[in-house]
């Protein structure tokens, strides 16, 4: 696990807003067979609406902690007082320059956003949905003819998701599991492999760059090289950060989307008879899993001082909006502790909320639902195999993996 330098609590914290909870080092939030740490980052509605966690980031730093969702809402909704840059990926190299349009504020968030949002629109992802439905399906059956068990991170949930973003960049499939080992070692991986991950996939961006700009295709990179900003070329520190946005945002979070849905739905037979009985009910019911298991948490440096419902932030303070707090909060959803595939107005952030809101969500909604289509629709009723447990955890991002199903 990644080891962090204690840093001190700052003297503007009062030390009754100082709170124990980590998302990283809590209970229920190391790798934990069985484990649920969107259930157990809940726990935090028991206490003050908004506290002090002292090390509440992957590089060890301290960030307030907003649980309730009216005020993640504000927060989020305020890029004036809250700025959403702080360099993630590029602080992996000792660097400072922003994942685009992620990492933006206004006004270049802007125009970047609607240099993009054409690429990820529902429009454009209805004219991709046959071919996820395509690739659900052949991954699906050839899992059905191997046998009745399989690894499902490995077999499904990663090939599915990875090769629709593949598609999206125009590559061919051979470099798919290097890939996925790119993008563990980034989210996952310790302070040794972080580094060495983040430089790999920068390598492979600029590689594509270039190479799109001496031969261009129908594809995502070569679209970027192409455009233009405020009447110039995007600078390749601005390609860049474009591509390690789609990379990183690509490959992770919807192959754990899906492989914390069917650890639920394994574990759940009666909601799998409801859905295979109507499968009408599955676009639904995967609003309230993202709602349920969400996988990331939102932050943002203040800009200023600002007293906040009691808080006293102060300018370059760190503000933690956790989609799995929010998601809980019991003044938003009632009984949220309760997964109900059939809870109408749903108003999750499972994909962030205001201007910076998902630019890929449209793209992971549908692999999301086509992904559970076609599993239900191919495999008969599931659950975990015997003598098995799968290994979920907290941290940057959530993530489950040893989830090894069963339908002998």
């Amino acid at each position: 696990m990644e080891t962090f330098a204690a840093r001190p609590i700052p003297a503007h914290v009062p030390p009754e807003m100082v709170g124990d909870f980590s998302l990283f080092s809590s209970p229920g939030m190391q790798p934990t067979p069985n484990g649920d740490p969107q259930a157990a980052a809940a726990v935090v509605h028991e206490g003050p609406r908004i506290f002090y966690s002292p090390v509440n980031t992957r590089d060890g730093r301290g960030t307030w902690v907003i649980t309730r969702a009216q005020d993640q809402r504000r927060v989020l909704q305020d890029p004036e007082s809250f700025s959403s840059h702080r360099s993630i990926f590029a602080s992996a190299l000792g660097e400072s320059w922003p994942m685009i349009p992620l990492e933006l504020d206004p006004p270049d968030h802007g125009k970047f956003r609607s240099l993009l949002n054409p690429l990820l629109s529902p429009k454009r992802v209805m004219a991709l949905e046959s071919a996820v439905r395509e690739r659900a399906v052949f991954l699906i059956d050839r899992i059905a003819a191997a046998g009745t068990s399989c690894h499902v991170m490995e077999d499904f949930a990663f090939p599915f998701a990875v090769n629709i973003f593949l598609r999206f960049l125009g590559l061919p499939d051979d470099r798919l599991d290097e890939f996925v080992t790119w993008a563990n070692e980034l989210l996952h991986g310790d302070n040794v492999q972080r580094p060495a991950a983040a430089r790999t996939i920068i390598a492979f961006i600029d590689e594509l760059a270039a190479e799109r700009r001496k031969r261009p295709v129908d594809d995502f990179m070569s679209f970027l090289v192409q455009s233009k900003i405020d009447d110039r070329p995007l600078t390749d520190t601005e390609i860049r950060g474009t591509g390690v946005l789609l990379f990183v945002a690509g490959l992770d979070t919807v192959a754990a989307a899906i492989g914390f849905d069917l650890n639920y739905l394994a574990r759940h037979p009666e909601d799998q008879e409801m859905l295979r009985g109507d499968p009408s009910r599955i676009v639904l019911a995967a609003e309230e899993l993202l709602r349920a298991y969400p996988t990331v948490q939102m932050i943002r440096v203040a800009t200023k001082d600002i007293d906040f419902e009691g808080a006293p932030i102060r300018k370059g303070d760190h503000v933690s909006c956790a989609t799995m707090i929010a998601n809980r909060d019991p003044l938003e959803f009632p009984h949220p502790e309760k997964i109900d595939l059939t809870r109408e107005d749903n108003r999750h952030t499972a994909f962030a909320y205001g201007p910076h809101r998902c630019l890929g969500s449209h793209l992971a909604r549908r692999e999301i639902v086509v992904g559970l289509e076609e599993w239900l629709k191919r495999i008969p009723p599931f659950r975990i195999k015997e003598g098995t447990a799968p290994v979920a955890f907290g941290g940057h991002v959530f993530g489950i993996e040893n989830l090894i199903l069963d339908w002998s």
